[in-house]
């Protein structure tokens, strides 16, 4: 039984052509399904795979003479396509230089995000890597109306949720989720709302900052974790490289996965799932210029 994801339920199809295999081995090294063997000096499906074909497509990337085709769980030989030359592709000194260069933008011009922009950025996070595939990262595309509409019934979902930051719960769920959540939740969470709320009572959007463009990244119950932030990371760098301001905002994805009125706004926004983890970005072109850098450190790297 393949991995279910909510695209498929099926492992992929194998098929071998003997007569081009030379024998090399190299499908079966990368392989790590266990699907595939070597007999009497060809190729030949595994009796005992792991977890039956995923899909990921090494075999096939990998032949050099087209004698493996996998189809199913989204996946064709029509999908394969010659890399790109490595000299035409960043180098490290270039993509230093992006990632340097790359601030968190939040104030926007007016102008609107153009629809080719839109679907570059699309067409490079959608090669972000990923746990399993087929991919089961779905994406939601606000344009500037649509942004400012879920921003605005956000606000009054939070406003329905004001218990869950009130002094009496936030101490009755101390003794069950800890000291560092309990600082979390009263030094970051609670003012949070509280700013959300009240800035867009007076007509201030800082949800969103009325941005021409966002994204929510976001899962389903089959994906793995981590997919949907890979991807919305690979969106934001393609944003910047095509000279949009871009930000990842945190303070909304957690608050809208439990309860009727977060499966609500969901419904109403078109959002497909609850999702363990997902992450918006914003887009547009920015209203700021910085000429200037922060170093940044990590907690602790260790050998």
């Amino acid at each position: 039984m393949a991995i279910p994801t909510t695209r498929t339920h099926e492992p992929g199809i194998i098929s071998i052509d003997t007569e081009l295999c030379e024998g090399c081995g190299l499908c079966v090294e990368v392989c790590k399904d266990f699907s595939l063997e070597m007999k009497d000096g060809k190729v030949s499906r595994s009796s005992r795979p792991l977890f039956g074909c995923i899909g990921c497509g090494h075999c096939m990337a990998i032949c050099p003479t087209g004698a493996i085709h996998v189809s199913g769980r989204t996946l064709s030989p029509d999908d394969l396509f010659e890399l790109p030359p490595r000299d035409t592709t960043a180098g490290y000194a270039s993509l230093l230089n992006l990632l340097k260069r790359r601030r968190s933008i939040r104030e926007y011009t007016t102008r609107p995000v153009e629809q080719d922009k839109i679907q570059m950025i699309l067409d490079a996070a959608v090669t972000a890597p990923m746990g399993l595939p087929p991919s089961d990262v779905h994406v939601r595309v606000f344009d500037a109306e649509a942004l400012r509409q879920f921003s605005q019934d956000y606000c009054t979902h939070l406003e329905g949720m004001k218990w869950f930051v009130s002094s009496w719960f936030l101490t009755l769920m101390r003794p069950f989720w800890g000291k560092a959540n309990d600082t979390m939740f009263r030094n970051f969470v609670r003012p949070l709302f509280e700013v959300y709320i009240n800035s867009m009572k007076n007509g201030q959007n800082v949800v969103t900052y009325d941005a021409p463009l966002g994204m929510y990244f976001y899962g389903s119950p089959y994906s793995d974790p981590a997919d949907p932030l890979i991807a919305a990371t690979y969106a934001m760098l393609a944003g910047e490289t095509l000279g949009l301001g871009t930000c990842m905002l945190g303070g909304i994805h957690p608050l809208i996965q439990n309860g009727r009125s977060a499966a609500r706004l969901r419904e109403k926004h078109k959002i497909r799932y609850k999702s363990r983890e997902g992450l918006f970005v914003i887009f547009g072109y920015p209203a700021v210029h910085y000429d200037k850098g922060l170093s940044r450190s990590f907690a602790a790297v260790d050998f």
